[in-house]
């Protein structure tokens, strides 16, 4: 059961309204990246976790933080679309310039300056000033974005990268806003991100600890079963040989089951370059040679 608490977990207030940054903010809502992608990533994770009950509490407490910060950036967006203070009184004085609903509807100097700077269309016609679960492009988010396998250590590893690519987005947006408010917001998601990162890689320890899951993932697959001469061999498949210098290529293999072998020139295991045999006829696939039509 989820409850709606009519607080913030923290400030999402902009100083000024700025609807360019609203269309590049919406990438960490509907992005690939995004908190939509790490919110609906957990619940699923922990709605389906089989494993002892700390992971899936763990799971929930994170994917219900997450709904939160979804909750943040859109209500960020639709008050960087709002009419700022100054732009309203101006309105009021019947000054040409209505800010950006005027804008949007005709009308003010401000027109061309957001068409040439590419305000999103789709905040005015589709949304009415709010934000969308889409990407900075216009993208709908998908369900393509997330992971939920099951496998705790497989997810978990998944979420590292997650939170990384997601702390990496905002990083790379503080540097793009001058807003105080906005930088504020973006302080404490920062944060958050670097405790997630964290989480994740002592949930993977913990795991591992635990004798739950190791490397490699699914570690209850018979190993014996897999082609066990090249398991642990690196194969130089592109010119030069540089690779050859990392930890990767030589010495014990992390999981301690093997040892690195660097291959210089990796041969192909199965040299003969077998044709494909023609579909039934009735799929009408290209034949090797021509064919009269046939009856059906």
């Amino acid at each position: 059961m989820f409850r709606h608490v009519k607080q913030y977990q923290y400030h999402a207030k902009p100083e000024k309204a700025d609807p360019i940054f609203a269309k590049q903010m919406q990438e960490l809502i509907g992005g690939q990246w995004g908190e939509m992608s790490v919110m609906i990533g957990y619940l699923f994770q922990g709605w389906n976790c089989r494993g002892p009950a700390k992971y899936k509490d763990m799971l929930m407490d994170t994917a219900t933080e997450e709904i939160g910060h979804v909750e943040m950036l859109a209500t960020m967006v639709a008050r960087l679309l709002e009419t700022s203070p100054v732009e309203a009184e101006e309105a009021a004085n019947g000054a040409s310039d209505g800010g950006i609903v005027a804008s949007v509807l005709g009308g003010g100097d401000t027109q061309s300056a957001i068409i040439n700077a590419a305000m999103n269309p789709q905040h005015a016609v589709v949304s009415g000033m709010g934000a969308t679960p889409r990407d900075s492009m216009g993208n709908p988010w998908n369900t393509g974005y997330i992971v939920a396998s099951g496998n705790l250590l497989a997810d978990m590893r998944f979420n590292v990268t997650a939170e990384s690519q997601g702390r990496l987005q905002v990083a790379r947006l503080y540097q793009l806003t001058e807003d105080p408010g906005v930088r504020d917001m973006f302080s404490f998601l920062l944060a958050r991100d670097t405790m997630h990162q964290n989480q994740w890689l002592a949930a993977i320890e913990e795991l591992e600890a635990d004798g739950l899951e190791d490397t490699p993932v699914p570690s209850n697959f018979p190993q014996e079963r897999e082609m066990s001469g090249v398991a642990y061999q690196f194969m130089n498949f592109s010119e030069g040989e540089e690779s050859a210098e990392g930890r990767w290529a030589n010495g014990p293999s992390k999981d301690g089951k093997g040892k690195f072998e660097y291959v210089a020139s990796p041969e192909a295991l199965a040299p003969e370059f077998g044709e494909l045999s023609e579909v039934d006829p009735r799929l009408y696939g290209t034949p090797k040679q021509p064919k009269s039509p046939a009856s059906s």
